[in-house]
């Protein structure tokens, strides 16, 4: 917990600060569109700082680079910030911040930096037309200092990360536009979820897609684009980001949404079976086929087929594959006549299908076939501002699910959440949360933890150590500031470290000493 004045201290600036930190944490622990929230709001205020600047200065039309530059550090640094211009140039202004007008209580609340991205964003967009704001580096993620991008040329930063700002008419038809969109996407899984559930005789909660954050929100452009098509589409991105629910909504939104939906996981069929279950196999075609058997191409018919780890599929099913897509045609193990499927493909993958061509492990025919679009779904640690949406989500199934009611999340367990680098993504949150659900007591949830989890195939030796060496070190820090009440010279003494350099590990874990000290009797 950061440090926090005595009553004495007490100013202004202050007491709103914490009124706004307090407002946001109500709106996570009541599931409130918080970003939502966060851009309103400072695009209401953005225009009215402007419109005292345009006073005091006695300006009508647009502000030139200069005039704009000098509001926006002067509105920082009059709030507490230490803004300066870093460089300026016809595409991009660069903005450099050592102190955040928040204080340390940014940390517990990432998203606030939307609101000087807002603010910069759009005065930028009312005067020049357009920006695109990016900040790659920000106290309220422990990187000592922020950096902030704004870029003004559209053309330019078409690939620069970053949220778009635009001038008011076009940014409300474009939010209408994403909102329409989300309330489809999410009213189509809904209509194919209750056909599901009442074949299957289950219960639940019907899925929808949380997009909250600027790269969910482009995942959901390109499914409305893509999904009338017949075009087979390659999902890439890492394990438990929810490739198969993006497949889904491919599938809901297009005109083959009455038809059927069918999922394999490639990965998890045995070689030997992986043809069978592709294509069918006919009575006798080897032991144990006593029946005809219909493949997964076949049960699609008219319908979706997602291929989930496509990598997996041996070289003879990428073969029969191949002949499916290019020519509509399959023939079932053991079988002598060819069948006619009108089946569309959705493929994904966890892995770099590019690299598996160039090794030879994967068919390149094949590969050029499946990647017509692609769709990138990012990690959860790229897409902080989807965390809170997604616990508040999740929490309500669980509730639904055990038939108790729905905990608050309280600020420090959220903090930890969004601490956590989350190399399962939204699965190891599910997993983490139904944890901390099923040991929660009270109306607050205040306890999470992290068990160690298989990482990705993908990711680098190097990085998994040093994760786990981190969460142990962690987690040995707390048991020692409660065991010695705060005493850091007592357990910079047990590890055999100076003070400082426990200090030093205390602040990168944002440990605050002072709140495991005892209070003192009077």
């Amino acid at each position: 917990m950061p440090d926090r004045p005595s009553f004495t201290q007490l100013d202004p600036v202050f007491f709103l600060q914490t009124f706004v930190l307090e407002l946001l944490h109500a709106c996570e622990q009541e599931g409130g569109p918080k970003t939502e929230y966060i851009e309103r709001i400072a695009h209401s205020a953005g225009r009215f700082f402007e419109e005292a600047y345009r006073n005091d200065h006695g300006i009508d039309g647009p502000l030139d680079r200069s005039r704009y530059v000098d509001l926006i550090l002067g509105l920082k640094n009059r709030i507490g910030g230490r803004f300066s211009l870093d460089s300026s140039d016809a595409a991009c202004l660069r903005v450099h911040n050592t102190r955040c007008p928040f204080g340390d209580g940014v940390q517990n609340f990432p998203d606030l930096c939307r609101m000087t991205s807002s603010v910069f964003g759009g005065i930028a967009a009312r005067n020049f037309g357009y920006a695109k704001v990016h900040i790659p580096r920000c106290i309220a993620r422990d990187h000592g200092h922020c950096q902030v991008e704004i870029h003004l040329d559209r053309r330019l930063a078409a690939e620069v990360p970053g949220t778009e700002y635009l001038p008011p008419e076009q940014r409300r038809r474009e939010q209408e536009e994403i909102g329409t969109l989300q309330s489809r996407i999410d009213n189509q899984l809904h209509k194919l979820w209750l056909r599901h559930s009442r074949r299957r005789g289950k219960a639940g909660k019907p899925p929808f897609i949380v997009a909250e954050s600027p790269s969910m929100r482009r995942v959901l452009r390109l499914i409305h684009r893509v999904a009338p098509t017949d075009a087979p589409v390659l999902i890439q991105g890492e394990t438990g980001v929810g490739k198969e629910l993006v497949a889904r909504a491919v599938h809901a939104l297009s005109p083959r949404a009455g038809q059927p939906f069918v999922a394999v996981n490639c990965g998890a069929i045995p070689e030997s079976l992986l043809e069978s279950t592709l294509f069918g196999h006919e009575k006798g075609a080897f032991t144990g086929a006593v029946d005809v058997h219909r493949g997964v191409l076949e049960r699609a018919d008219g319908g979706t087929l997602f291929l989930d780890e496509i990598d997996a599929l041996s070289p003879a099913a990428q073969v029969g594959l191949l002949r499916a897509l290019q020519e509509g045609e399959i023939e079932r193990v053991g079988g002598r006549s060819t069948l006619q499927v009108d089946t569309r493909v959705l493929a994904a993958c966890n892995r770099d299908l590019a690299r598996l061509v160039e090794e030879g492990r994967f068919r390149e025919d094949l590969y050029y076939r499946i990647h017509v679009v692609r769709l990138e779904i990012p990690p959860l640690r790229q897409r902080p501002e989807d965390l809170p949406a997604l616990v508040n989500l999740i929490l309500q199934r669980l509730a639904h699910k055990y038939g108790r009611p729905q905990p608050r999340v309280n600020r420090e367990a959220m903090a930890r959440l969004r601490s956590h680098p989350w190399p399962g993504n939204v699965r190891e949150l599910e997993n983490v949360l139904e944890r901390a659900f099923l040991f929660c007591e009270d109306e607050e949830l205040t306890e999470v933890e992290f068990g160690a989890l298989v990482a990705p195939e993908s990711e680098d030796w190097s990085k998994i150590r040093a994760r786990v060496l981190e969460q142990a070190e962690r987690s040995y820090l707390e048991t020692a500031l409660r065991n010695h009440q705060g005493d850091v010279k007592a357990i910079a003494a047990a590890m055999g470290l100076t003070p400082r350099a426990v200090y030093h590990k205390l602040k990168r874990y944002r440990l605050n000493p002072a709140g495991y000290r005892a209070v003192p009797s009077r």
